[in-house]
């Protein structure tokens, strides 16, 4: 499992700028206005760019791998239970609940099959001095998962784009949820 340093670097900084535009919406955006189903996801998007940053940065991670994998369980539980419940964030992401807490799964099994032989308890997939996942018929499909979603979502922003009026933050979101989607399916490609 090795990302090259120069690609490690680029991801890097990709994902540290879709920290901008996720913690943009969260000042700016009225979310009472929004309705309730749009703040988390926003927050959910800074959690996983932030997350993505750590695996793939070459300086290492702030957080330790069960800090992490704790964060991840508790946002896997908590989108799932609002996808149980049917909540809805109309005319701002197709399924999102279901979305991240696919995601947050999908990280928590990143950080829970990456081996950390010689990093200890810090996430990171730029060496290469440790193997692949454990179970890589799961990151394959997760890879192409998030590699189609990431495509998918690339091309509604595109098609969104001549229509008149979007909901708030709709762009921004949506450019994330592509470069997301992309990268983590890189990483999951990396990691086999």
């Amino acid at each position: 499992m090795q990302i090259p340093g120069m690609v490690a670097w680029v991801l890097t900084a990709a994902f540290l700028l879709l920290t901008l535009p996720c913690v943009l919406r969260l000042v700016r955006l009225d979310y009472v206005r929004l309705g309730n189903g749009v703040r988390h996801i926003d927050l959910a998007g800074l959690l996983m760019t932030l997350a993505m940053v750590a695996m793939v940065s070459p300086v290492g991670a702030p957080v330790p791998v069960p800090g992490w994998q704790a964060l991840f369980l508790l946002t896997a539980g908590w989108f799932l239970a609002g996808a149980v419940r049917g909540r809805t964030a109309d005319g701002v992401c197709r399924r999102c609940d279901l979305h991240h807490a696919l995601a947050a799964v999908a990280m928590l099994y990143m950080l829970t099959a990456m081996p950390h032989g010689g990093h200890g308890t810090w996430p990171t997939m730029v060496t290469g001095d440790v193997g692949g996942l454990a179970w890589p018929v799961v990151a394959g499909l997760a890879a192409a998962y998030f590699s189609f979603d990431g495509i998918q979502a690339g091309v509604r922003g595109l098609r969104a784009r001549g229509r008149g009026t979007l909901p708030e933050g709709f762009g921004s979101r949506t450019l994330c949820r592509a470069v997301m989607g992309l990268g983590m399916g890189y990483m999951f490609v990396a990691a086999l």
